[in-house]
């Protein structure tokens, strides 16, 4: 989780509207691990049919209670 964080506080760093949010962005102090809130995505997108969003994927951050169902199996994407 924390890379997640420091990819965020980056990202804000290079705007310079919202350089002033990164430090919020921090990873936490050091201390025992918390158990798991929220699932982090990187890079990552949204495929309906042969369409993503964005295109070049993006970071997503979803509370866990929020999930309610799952799917596992094989994902396909091209850009051609």
């Amino acid at each position: 989780m924390s890379l997640w964080w420091e990819r965020v506080a980056e990202v804000l760093q290079t705007s310079e509207h919202l350089k002033p949010f990164a430090a919020l962005f921090a990873p936490p102090a050091d201390g025992p691990p918390a158990r798991p809130t929220h699932l982090h995505l990187h890079r990552a997108k949204i495929l309906q049919g042969d369409f993503a969003l964005p295109h070049t994927g993006g970071m997503y951050r979803i509370a866990i209670e929020d999930i309610s169902s799952w799917t596992i199996g094989d994902l396909g994407y091209s850009d051609t």
